[in-house]
């Protein structure tokens, strides 16, 4: 389990090391959302994502030892740029593992931080298990994209952020993939404003963290087809489950056309470039996901904006 104080020591680390991100406000928004709306664009961060977060307090953390023999992650992309980004700037070697279908351009961005890629298949490989063999098998640390408590610390600073630019937030909504974002911003939410509404946010046929909480333990999925790459979670975290089944007050779900929706709303209204994954809050304040969110204030995270010029334009005009 992790604390405020957790997440408030990784804001010391990330404290001239990690963007702080704006608060983006639209009036457009507001109507369409009937609530005051304040947007944290972390599409705007280092590596293009809130990952650079947890995984920079994770691998910054690292006795000098382990660091020396590098580091291992496993992801579809956003934390795979995150970790080779981090372990640059401590001067750790990292290898990443990842999907074979995964964005080129986020593969291309990894291997340009200067990371060693291995490939896998998403539909028929477990990650997790190849991600531990190959950390093993290097004698590398492994840093996974959301199990681990300086990873879900470092993510809860987004919120720790949010609520020092606007104390008064009502209701915090957050994309949902494995669970790590939502796990840190409501650890921290919650303390700071105990009558906060947390309300995350999944794909529909990904939903996996809401039939989780419904059910009262994890429950797992086929991997889901869904433009958010970022929210292909087939279960829960193991340690994320523990702190969202006691924190998180509510996951709704939208459709990959609503997150296509989002992210055209995004550019043409507030001149943010976003990918599927990261336009999930959005997509589902925009379309009435949260009725209860009506004439408050509410904040919605946007996890990031990693997607190639092509595939961007062929999303927004299909």
């Amino acid at each position: 389990m992790i604390s405020l104080e957790d997440v408030e020591a990784a804001a010391r680390r990330l404290d001239g090391v990690a963007h702080r991100t704006p608060v983006v406000t639209s009036r457009t928004l507001d109507e369409r959302a009937g609530a005051a709306v304040v947007v944290k664009p972390e599409n705007l961060q280092r590596g293009g994502a809130f990952k650079f977060r947890g995984a920079y307090n994770t691998i910054s953390s690292l006795p000098d030892e382990q660091r020396a023999r590098g580091v291992a992650a496993y992801s579809s992309g956003n934390h795979a740029q995150a970790v080779a980004i981090a372990a640059a700037l401590v001067g750790a070697r990292a290898v990443i593992l990842m999907p074979e279908d995964a964005p080129q351009a986020k593969v291309e961005a990894t291997r340009g931080y200067g990371a060693e890629i291995v490939t896998y298949n998403r539909y028929s490989e477990d990650r997790e298990a190849l991600g531990h063999a190959l950390a093993d098998d290097r004698g590398m640390t492994l840093v996974p994209p959301y199990e681990h408590p300086s990873v879900m610390a470092g993510q809860g600073t987004v919120a720790h952020e949010l609520l020092a630019d606007v104390p008064d937030v009502d209701v915090l909504v957050v994309p949902v993939g494995g669970g790590g974002l939502i796990a840190g911003c409501a650890t921290a939410a919650k303390a700071l404003r105990p009558g906060i509404q947390i309300v995350g946010v999944e794909p529909d046929g990904g939903d996996d963290t809401k039939r989780s909480l419904e059910a009262g333990e994890r429950v797992a999925l086929a991997v889901p087809r869904t433009i958010a790459d970022g929210l292909q979670a087939a279960t829960p975290g193991e340690l994320t489950f523990e702190v969202n089944r006691r924190l998180v007050d509510e996951i709704v779900t939208v459709s990959d056309a609503q997150l296509v929706e989002a992210m055209r709303f995004a550019f043409e209204r507030m001149k943010l470039v976003v990918e599927p994954s990261g336009a999930a809050a959005l997509a589902a304040i925009l379309n009435g996901r949260m009725p209860s969110a009506g004439g408050r204030r509410v904040g919605i995270v946007i996890s990031g904006g990693n997607v190639g010029a092509v595939r961007f334009a062929e999303l927004i005009s299909s």
